[in-house]
């Protein structure tokens, strides 16, 4: 297939067009910027892609959006999140309507944010919305992709939980405190994390792209989430380092206001309509997937 892109150059999407490239898909990134190429699309993600660009297009991935807990929410911040996600999703999928023909699908960032906090509760894809900023954003992120789906493409909304890899996200930030016997848990350590390993983030979103009967949410996470206090314990095991202080709830909300209650959150979602459509995880079980990626780490160091 013709696949464009966006956010080719974050870590999902550098893993992801590496997959694709070497299954033999061309890749077409989207970039905010003057094209350079015939492998570039220009585009404005706050205001407009031209339709006539996504012509010979087959599948598009919006992998694009600031990163949610990179900053403090200020008001200017909230702002920043939504628009880097709410109207870059409806320009593109605009565009993708207005196409003729238009590509055959869509494969939408979302976050398992859009459930808010779950406390011990399993939710799987047909689990309700929470309340708050998180869950508001990611179903008005959601809803921004309707007007590609409008127009007969077939839209999955990829609701991905914490992706496990060494080069980046929370995992990255994570390994040089742990390494130096500084691993914490936070609060209490009962709130659950849903995450998955960036091998099979990669692994699912493929599999979402080439299954026609796939649309609508999907979770990306692993089918076990672990709490907080049960991934510090792995993490610590697999660096081989002691694991024995706690980072208070009031700290950590004197430290980054709003955002703290994200992650003092429970998330216990499962990956449903994955398992049901027949995936098989390669990482299922923390503990086994952080050694292969801290392993993994260390060859390429």
């Amino acid at each position: 297939m013709r696949v464009a892109v966006s956010g080719a150059s974050g870590l999902i999407g550098t893993a992801l067009t590496a997959e694709l490239a070497a299954a033999g898909d061309e890749i077409v990134r989207l970039v905010r910027r003057e094209a350079r190429s015939p492998g570039e699309i220009s585009w404005d993600p706050s205001a407009r892609l031209d339709p006539a660009a996504l012509t010979s297009i087959d599948a598009v991935i919006h992998l694009s959006g600031a990163p949610i807990a990179a900053k403090r929410w200020t008001p200017a911040r909230k702002a920043e999140l939504r628009a880097s996600r709410i109207t870059s999703t409806r320009t593109l999928a605009t565009a993708m309507a207005a196409a003729a023909p238009p590509p055959r699908v869509l494969i939408c960032g979302s976050a398992i944010g859009y459930y808010g906090d779950t406390g011990d509760r399993v939710v799987g894809e047909s689990g309700q919305p929470g309340t708050g900023f998180l869950p508001d954003l990611v179903r008005d992120w959601e809803a921004a992709a309707e007007p590609a789906a409008e127009a007969g493409v077939r839209v999955a909304c990829i609701r991905s939980g914490v992706v496990l890899a060494a080069e980046g996200g929370m995992l990255a930030r994570l390994m040089l405190p742990f390494r130096l016997g500084l691993g914490a848990k936070i609060g209490s350590g009962s709130q659950y994390l849903s995450w998955i390993s960036l091998t099979d983030e990669v692994r699912a979103i493929k599999f979402a792209l080439d299954r026609s009967d796939i649309s609508g949410p999907v979770n990306l996470t692993a089918p076990e989430p672990v709490t907080n206090a049960e991934f510090t314990k792995a993490l610590a095991k697999v660096l081989a380092r002691p694991s024995v202080f706690t980072l208070p709830s009031p700290v950590l909300r004197a430290a980054l206001g709003e955002l703290a209650s994200e992650l003092l959150a429970s998330a216990r979602v499962v990956p449903a309509r994955l398992l049901e459509a027949g995936f098989t995880f390669r990482d299922p079980d923390v503990r086994a997937a952080l050694t292969t990626i801290v392993a993994a780490h260390g060859a390429n160091s």
